[in-house]
């Protein structure tokens, strides 16, 4: 099984700061695992992003970026796994998150952690099966 890396030109601050090995995405066997996307900051201008709803958007749409430049589209992920800095977000993250996956969602977790960036109120990885 051959593996390939899939490159999008934005990168966050934090990886280009501390120059990270970490591949945005790596397609292999027919899936697409993506790496953990946070949403702390406008992927084009690096300008912060406040709030729980915007930082989820920012998050998914670096997902979806990632997984389009591999072929693929958000109706073929299988699972994501989300990051929150604070349980008491879960509901407005729900409210997004529903907009993009509104039928047949993925498995999914939610995992309350400490962020690599206190600006981070959540970070997302998944998983998406390329047929």
């Amino acid at each position: 099984m051959a593996k390939e890396i899939i490159n999008v030109a934005y990168r966050p601050t934090y990886a280009r700061k501390f120059v990270l090995p970490l591949s945005p995405g790596t397609k292999a066997g027919g899936f697409i695992f993506v790496s953990g996307a946070g949403g702390y900051e406008d992927r084009k201008t690096g300008k912060p992003i406040e709030g729980i709803e915007a930082q989820t958007r920012q998050c998914i749409e670096h997902v979806k970026e990632v997984i389009e430049a591999a072929g693929s589209s958000l109706a073929d992920v299988v699972k994501v796994t989300v990051f929150l800095t604070n349980a008491a977000n879960f509901q407005k993250m729900n409210e997004v998150y529903v907009t993009y996956f509104p039928k047949d969602p993925p498995a999914r977790s939610a995992i309350v952690t400490n962020p690599l960036d206190r600006r981070m109120l959540i970070e997302m990885e998944c998983i998406a099966y390329q047929s």
